[in-house]
């Protein structure tokens, strides 16, 4: 069943309005008859809207509302990943696959360390690129709302960001025992445990993961001063486009399954 993003707005009553690029997907490229079913998000809430195409105009898509499904599929925790700027193309993997295990945000981040260096009109470029492919794996898996792509920070500011989570952590090569990650892990599960009950706003948890060169033992003393945990992930050394989605897996089965 393809899925669709709408502002909360769009929604209203038991009519849902499909505007914007979606239109001309639906029309032209998937050849949608009237009749057929979709589903929907407006990016807000954690719930799943299943409509029945009615209409299809020039500009717009009309929907009749069948029910709401509302057993959210969002990570009881927002977690933002903080991914070191890679080589090539490997970022547009990295963003997908972070998208599909659940993150909340991707925040590329420039590392002494980093090959690529991107000037401001490229990273703007990029950061375009990205948060397309954000939307196409949000859609692909039916995600409740479209993880937001950062432009590039340097590692101080992505460091400042951190601070404003409830916890965060650095996965380090030179990390001291095993125990570290699983801590993390079972704090990051506290915190699930306390989530969205409507009393306090959702939890916030936050990884760091170094490009293909790894982080400098200043930047891990950088981040470890502002309260970021050094972790190991064990005995191997992973590629920068395997840890992240390392430590996503992790958490979602701890948190979620």
């Amino acid at each position: 069943m393809q899925h669709f993003f709408v502002e909360p707005e769009q929604i209203t009553g038991n009519k849902i309005i499909i505007t914007g690029e979606d239109v001309n997907h639906i029309k032209n490229v998937l050849r949608m008859k009237i009749g057929e079913e979709i589903s929907v998000s407006n990016g807000v809430d954690d719930n799943e809207y299943r409509a029945g195409i009615s209409q299809i105009g020039e500009n717009e898509v009309v929907c009749d509302l069948l029910f709401v499904k509302e057993d959210g599929v969002e990570l009881p925790v927002k977690i933002t990943l903080f991914q070191g700027m890679p080589k090539a193309d490997k970022m547009e993997l990295i963003v997908q696959k972070a998208v599909e295990l659940g993150v909340a945000r991707v925040v590329p981040v420039e590392t002494a360390r980093a090959v690529v260096k991107l000037d401001d009109r490229k990273a703007k470029s990029r950061t375009e690129r990205w948060m397309k492919i954000s939307e196409a794996a949000a859609k692909q898996s039916k995600r409740a709302c479209i993880p937001e792509v950062t432009l590039p920070m340097t590692m101080r500011e992505a460091v400042e960001e951190a601070k404003h989570l409830d916890i965060a952590a650095i996965p380090y090569e030179l990390a001291k025992g095993m125990g570290t990650m699983r801590d993390f892990v079972e704090k990051v599960k506290e915190l699930a445990k306390s989530s969205g009950d409507g009393s306090i706003p959702p939890r916030t948890a936050g990884i760091f993961i170094g490009p293909e060169g790894g982080f400098t033992e200043e930047e891990v003393q950088l981040a470890s001063d502002a309260g970021i945990v050094p972790v190991s992930l064990g005995r191997r050394i992973l590629r920068t486009e395997t840890a992240g989605m390392t430590v996503l897996s992790i958490l979602m089965y701890e948190t979620e399954i």
